[in-house]
């Protein structure tokens, strides 16, 4: 096993430095990439498998391949899913319920961006919008990643246009999930219910398949397994956070939303059991809550600089993995319960207007029960939903005296040295104050 990973490590790197140098040397990537999924497989891996050489692998093993996974902008997984003759949901990825695309037998890819330059979108939007909108396209202009269907969100003005401007470049389905502006509404649930019936009726003319009552009921169940994992992950952060850093953490629920989530169910319930064997010890670092990557995801080793000096107990990074916090109903009608999920459980966020969910409130009740000593505010430059909630949550963590740091980030940023600098000076002021 320590072959194959010193193998993959010098196939990635090489098949990184090759990209870097010179894309029209695509065929020498390709035989890269083949060498690495076919030459280096393990023999333990089930044929079903989009992830190559996870079973049974140690979980610093386990940790590579999810993070050399996301830091390769051609979606291996997806593709490993298209291979076998697979179709791809791509959604921006706040609040699209993905049992819909499940239970069609689609895989629902989340669109987070990549670390790509967006030469080919570029000119398709405005210089001042975030750069999650770009990068998204980017993926699918270039060839990167190949999709049956679009939807995004009118979460803000950029996602809401972002629908058009994709559905002038391709052929496929390219939808607008609308969700209540009034969640307080009685006709609400009732409204978002149609809506995803709207949805699931276009997704059964790309794939063929019907959702049929119990297909969407064997979806929501496996979803629902997700997130107990996915709960119990964030358990382990909370109680004992040396076992396992923030950016691990994150790659871990990252995958979900780029490969089967059966998959990524049988993966996590290996990387559980062996959390608790992890030869850790607890190290002096503050309890920190991580409040503004509820859309485009800060890049990997700001999270790394950040768990440097803190232990991030909670967050709402990647919000749409974790969107409904318990399970979801699954008797009686799927898409009412999922209705019904996103109303009465969902997560708070700058893009939800519901009264019954103060997101200050709900940002303490979160502090409180992590048992945090600060909070990290942050948001993506351009981001209109985010920097404007960030009024909100300075002026309740001054009131309540909770020490908080604020940052901004893009997704393609690279240097994190004056971050470091300041929050080791927020971090020595906590601890020896």
């Amino acid at each position: 096993m320590f072959v194959q990973l010193e193998i993959r490590i010098a196939i990635f790197f090489l098949r990184k430095h090759v990209r870097e140098q010179n894309n029209s040397m695509s065929i020498l990537v390709q035989i890269m990439t083949v060498a690495d999924t076919d030459l280096v497989q393990p023999m333990n891996n089930s044929s079903e498998d989009t992830l190559f050489g996870w079973r049974g692998a140690s979980l610093n093993e386990v940790l590579w391949l999810a993070r050399e996974t996301l830091d390769d902008p051609e979606w291996p997984t997806v593709k490993a899913w298209r291979n076998k003759g697979g179709k791809v949901l791509g959604h921006f990825q706040v609040y699209f319920p993905e049992e819909l695309a499940h239970a069609a037998g689609m895989l629902p890819l989340k669109m987070c961006g990549a670390p790509v330059e967006p030469r080919l979108s570029d000119s398709r939007f405005g210089s001042y919008l975030c750069s999650i909108m770009k990068t998204n396209l980017e993926q699918a202009l270039s060839g990167r990643v190949e999709l049956e269907m679009f939807v995004t969100h009118p979460i803000c003005d950029a996602a809401r246009n972002l629908g058009a401007i994709w559905g002038r470049n391709f052929d496929y389905p390219c939808q607008i999930l609308y969700l209540p502006q009034n969640p307080n509404s009685s006709y609400s649930k009732q409204y978002l219910m149609e809506e995803y019936q709207r949805l699931g009726e276009i997704i059964q003319d790309v794939t063929g398949n019907e959702i049929t009552e119990d297909a969407l009921a064997k979806s929501i169940s496996v979803f629902n397994e997700n997130r107990r994992l996915l709960r119990q992950l964030y358990a382990v952060k909370k109680e004992t956070p040396w076992k396992i850093t923030a950016d691990e953490a994150y790659t871990l629920v990252r995958l979900a939303g780029m490969m089967p989530r059966e998959e990524h169910n049988e993966m996590m319930t290996q990387v559980l059991g062996q959390l608790d064997e992890r030869p850790t010890r607890k190290q002096d670092r503050i309890r920190v809550v991580f409040e503004g990557g509820f859309c485009e995801q800060p890049p990997l080793d700001l999270i790394r600089t950040i768990g440097q000096s803190c232990y991030i107990v909670d967050d709402d990074l990647l919000i749409g993995l974790r969107w409904i916090l318990d399970d979801v109903v699954v008797d009686g009608n799927g898409m009412e319960a999922l209705a019904n999920a996103y109303i009465d459980n969902s997560s708070y966020s700058p893009v939800q207007h519901d009264n019954n969910k103060p997101k200050e409130k709900m940002l303490l009740e979160r502090y409180h029960a992590a048992g945090a000593e600060a909070v990290i505010i942050t948001a993506a430059k351009m981001c209109e939903p985010g920097l404007e909630e960030q009024v909100t949550y300075i002026q309740t963590l001054e009131e309540e005296e909770i020490p908080f740091f604020i940052s901004e980030f893009e997704e393609n940023m690279t240097t994190f040295s004056q971050l470091e600098i300041q929050l080791e000076t927020f971090v020595e002021n906590i601890l020896f104050d």
